[in-house]
């Protein structure tokens, strides 16, 4: 039997261990290092390093269990436990000089998500949950707020910087927040836009074309802490559908209405 509690740590200190190793490589970066997977799309060789040691040691925990992670490096599928792995989630931050982003890393049990790890790199902040547990942040529990009404939230979001399919939609859903809440932030990396509304700093995330390695462990963190995960149906397929709303649960039908008018 597998100790979700324990496991949670080991995972911890591993992603504390890949955050100092990229930290460490910030100003080593060169244009030249810098590849295009495809449209705004970018990786270095921090990336793949960071992520070939999170695989390595992630096989170590639980031998038998296969990986979902952004830069391929392992293609082994699980039966039953597999890793869901963003070695570093805000590469454009971390390779323009843009101080947020992280090391995410989820455990997926069948079709569940059990571990949730998102270390916060230049803030030195470590976000963690397991199945059945509180949320986390160094150590200290942590909820989503209680705001009730969206013109007293702030909301998160990412920009669509490849997928147009719902630009129109999108922009005109953000100007009514524009005028009706106390603001809109997009902070460049999904992880941690998700553990901060785990923690309270954000009343709402939402975003689309996103990949199950940028939400699967800060959604889960986020749930632990008391926030609904939905996709924009208002239905469950937010980890592999590409679209996810993390919400305040006071502020849950109100948002989604908007959503359903405008992305829809």
């Amino acid at each position: 039997m597998i100790s979700l509690e324990l496991l949670c740590q080991d995972v911890v200190e591993l992603c504390r261990e890949v955050g100092i190793f990229i930290k460490m490589e910030e100003s080593k970066v060169h244009r030249e290092d810098i590849e295009t997977k495809s449209k705004n799309s970018l990786v270095s060789y921090v990336d793949k390093t960071a992520e070939q040691r999170l695989v390595a040691n992630l096989a170590k925990f639980i031998p038998e269990a296969g990986f979902i992670a952004e830069e391929g490096t392992s293609d082994k599928v699980g039966d039953v436990y597999n890793w869901i792995i963003d070695p570093l989630d805000g590469t454009t931050n971390f390779l323009h000089g843009v101080p947020t982003y992280s090391v995410s890393v989820a455990l997926k049990r069948n079709d569940e998500v059990v571990i949730g790890v998102v270390y916060e790199v230049n803030r030195d902040e470590c976000f963690y949950a397991w199945e059945g547990s509180d949320a986390f942040l160094n150590g200290n529990k942590i909820e989503t707020n209680s705001t009730s009404n969206l013109s007293d939230s702030l909301i998160a979001t990412g920009f669509p910087y490849y997928d147009y399919t719902h630009l129109d939609g999108y922009f005109e859903l953000l100007k009514n927040l524009a005028k009706n809440t106390r603001g809109i932030r997009r902070i460049g990396s999904a992880a941690v836009d998700l553990v901060y509304m785990a923690c309270g700093r954000f009343d709402v995330f939402f975003e689309y074309s996103l990949h199950a390695w940028d939400v699967a462990a800060g959604a889960f963190i986020a749930q632990q802490a008391g926030a609904v995960i939905e996709d924009f149906k208002g239905e469950g397929n937010w980890l592999f559908g590409k679209e996810i709303v993390a919400i305040n649960p006071q502020l849950r039908v109100e948002f989604s209405n908007l959503i359903k008018k405008h992305l829809n």
